[in-house]
């Protein structure tokens, strides 16, 4: 489906795999018990909750036939609007999700529907990865493995977050950060080590 036809249904094209062959490989109870180690094994925090719910819209997506998938379909949408409006996360089952990602708080949290977030990163409340142009509408976020967002940053754009990288918080990301580097303020810009005595 093209970008154009798309926009005029209203409908984005989905992306070429939600999910990395090494996750296909685990079972959906696999994949939802390593994130509820990840969480701490606590089932109550909102975090894991929403990673769940879309580890279930995930998996749904591979029932066949369509007519079998329906119900489970209305069961995830009805999941995916409690943890949105409740707990505000907004984590579509569109995105490209690692394995063992940690959602550490809730509210005002966006993914955009085209993020990809690589394994074992760590996402902090108030965080957006977002679109930055309106006439690039599909442009998103990739976050590498490893990576650690503070909270209230935002990340806008097509940009790409090395592995090991850090975002501070409340930073504006509009540019790509080198593998494990770290970026702050507004717009984000990457610190420099400080120079040891030896090299001074």
């Amino acid at each position: 489906m093209s970008i154009l036809k798309a926009l005029a249904t209203d409908q984005p094209p989905l992306p070429d795999a939600v999910s990395s062959s090494e996750e296909a490989a685990l079972t959906l109870w696999q994949q939802i018990q390593e994130d509820w180690e990840a969480h701490g094994r606590d089932w109550t925090k909102p975090g894991f909750r929403a990673v769940a719910v879309y580890r279930f819209g995930v998996w749904r997506m591979q029932v066949q036939p369509k007519l079998l998938r329906v119900p489970l379909s209305l069961l995830y949408k009805s999941l995916y609007r409690k943890v949105r409006n409740g707990y505000g996360i907004d984590l579509p089952y569109t995105v490209k999700l690692g394995r063992r990602v940690v959602i550490e708080h809730q509210n005002g949290i966006i993914i955009h529907g085209y993020s990809e977030i690589g394994d074992d990163s760590i996402i902090r409340q108030g965080v957006t990865l977002g679109n930055r142009y309106l006439d690039r509408p599909f442009d998103a976020p990739k976050l590498g493995d490893r990576v650690n967002v503070g909270a209230g940053a935002k990340i806008l754009g097509k940009v790409t977050l090395g592995d090991g990288a850090s975002v501070g918080a409340n930073a504006v990301v509009l540019c790509d950060i080198p593998a494990g580097q770290t970026a702050v303020g507004i717009p984000a810009k990457i610190l420099k080590p400080k120079a040891t005595p030896d090299e001074s």
